[in-house]
C-alpha cells in the first residue's frame, strides 16, 4: 500500500514533515497547500511535490488522501481536521489541538465516527530521553511522584521589533501564545508521565503588548500571551508547576524536575542530558541518542528528529489498518486542551478551576 498524503502548512512542513517522510518507504507526498501561493510552491520544488495550492479546501477537494497532515495556525486547526476526516483521511494535527475544548470535542467525535486515525504532533513522546524517563516513572523506579517542575525561559519575544504585523504566533484570536505553542507540550508530557489532571491555577499575560513591525515601523498590538505560569494537581495526588516566557532578559533554556518518594530526574533540555538518583545517592548521568539524528537530511533538533519516529509510527498504523500504539491521539488532545482552557479560565477568574 502506498500512503497518499496531502499537507496544509508549508513552514513546519518544510523543517520537519517533508525531510522525515523521505525516510519513510511507500509514501508520497501528493500535494501541498499554503496561504501564499509562492511559498506552496517553492516548497513544491524543493520536496517534488505535484501540485500545490493556496486554498486548503480545494486541495481537499482535489485528491483522494490518505492522510492529511495540518501545520497551520491553531485556528484553522479544527476546520481543516474535521474536512479531511468526513473525506475519508486519517488526520496529523499540529499542537495546541484546537482554539478551544468544544473544537477539540468535535474533532475527535468526527474522527470516530469516521473510523479514521488521529493523531496530534506531540512528537516529544518520541524522543529517546523523554521515553526513557516514561520507563523510569512506570516502573515504580522514582516510587510515587510528588512534584514536577518544568521551566522555559526564552528571550525571543522581548524585542518589541522580534514579530511581524498580525503574526499569529502574537494573536489571541489566532490561537498564538505561548500557553498554546510550549504550554500544551508540557501539558501533554505531564499526564503521559504522571496521569490525569484534577485541577488547574495559572495565568496567561502579555507583557509587551505594544510591538513594531522593523520592517514598515507600523506600530500594533499583541494579544497572546507571551509569558504564562500554571500549577497543576495531579489524580494521583501530586503536583506539576510549569512557568514559560519568551521576554526575559536572558535566554535561560528548559529544565524538568520530577520528584518521587524513592528517587529525582532532572532532564536539561539545552544538552538533553539526565540526571538521575535513587533516594540517599548521588546523581548520575544519562544520555539516550536517537538513531534518527544522523539520518541525512534531517534537520537539527529533538522536534525535528522526533518526528520521523512519530509518522513512521502513524503510516505503520495506516498499513496495517490498526490503533496507533504509541502517540498523542485526538482524545490526548481533548485532554490538553481542556487544561490550556483552564488556565486561560484561571487567569480570568483568578482561582482553581477543576476539570
Amino acid at each position: 500500500m502506498e500512503i497518499k498524503v496531502g499537507i496544509v502548512g508549508a513552514s513546519f512542513a518544510k523543517a520537519a514533515y517533508l525531510p522525515a517522510f523521505k525516510h519513510i518507504n511507500n509514501v508520497e507526498v501528493v500535494a501541498i497547500s499554503s496561504s501564499r501561493i509562492e511559498t506552496a510552491k517553492k516548497c513544491a520544488e524543493e520536496f517534488n511535490i505535484k501540485n500545490y495550492y493556496d486554498d486548503w479546501q480545494k486541495m481537499l477537494d482535489s485528491h483522494n488522501f490518505d492522510l492529511v497532515c495540518i501545520a497551520t495556525p491553531t485556528d484553522l486547526h479544527a476546520p481543516i481536521s474535521i474536512s479531511s476526516l468526513k473525506k475519508g483521511a486519517h488526520v496529523l494535527c499540529e499542537k495546541p489541538t484546537a482554539m478551544n475544548a468544544d473544537e477539540a470535542r468535535q474533532m475527535l467525535d468526527i474522527a470516530e465516527e469516521n473510523n479514521r486515525i488521529h493523531m496530534i504532533d506531540h512528537e516529544l513522546r518520541f524522543n529517546p530521553n523523554r521515553l526513557k524517563i516514561k520507563e523510569w516513572i512506570s516502573s515504580g523506579s522514582i516510587g510515587k511522584i510528588q512534584h514536577i517542575n518544568i521551566i522555559n525561559i526564552s528571550n525571543g519575544w522581548l524585542d518589541p521589533s522580534s514579530r511581524p504585523e498580525n503574526d499569529w504566533w502574537s494573536l489571541k484570536s489566532r490561537g498564538g501564545g505561548r500557553m498554546g505553542a510550549n504550554g500544551s507540550h508540557q501539558v501533554d508530557l505531564i499526564r503521559w508521565w504522571s496521569g490525569e489532571i484534577k485541577s488547574v491555577f495559572g495565568q496567561s499575560l502579555t507583557i509587551i503588548k505594544d510591538r513594531i513591525d522593523k520592517n514598515t515601523n507600523k506600530k500594533w498590538q499583541a494579544t497572546a500571551d507571551d509569558l504564562s505560569y500554571f500549577s497543576l494537581e495531579l489524580v494521583n495526588g501530586g503536583l506539576a508547576n510549569v512557568f514559560m516566557s519568551g521576554v526575559a532578559s536572558h535566554a535561560m533554556g528548559n529544565k524538568t524536575q520530577i520528584f518521587g518518594t524513592e528517587g529525582t530526574i532532572v532532564l536539561e533540555d539545552k544538552t538533553e542530558e539526565i540526571l538521575f538518583a535513587k533516594k540517599n545517592e548521588g546523581f548520575k548521568k544519562y544520555f539516550f541518542e536517537d538513531p534518527n539524528a544522523k539520518l541525512e537530511g534531517l534537520n537539527k533538533g529533538i522536534w525535528n528528529v522526533s518526528v520521523l519516529s512519530l509518522l513512521k509510527e502513524l503510516t505503520s498504523a495506516i498499513k496495517e489498518n490498526r490503533k496507533l500504539k504509541h502517540g498523542s491521539t485526538f482524545e490526548d488532545g481533548l485532554k490538553n486542551q481542556l487544561v490550556v482552557d483552564s488556565v486561560m479560565q484561571s487567569t480570568k477568574d483568578r482561582k482553581w478551576i477543576d476539570i
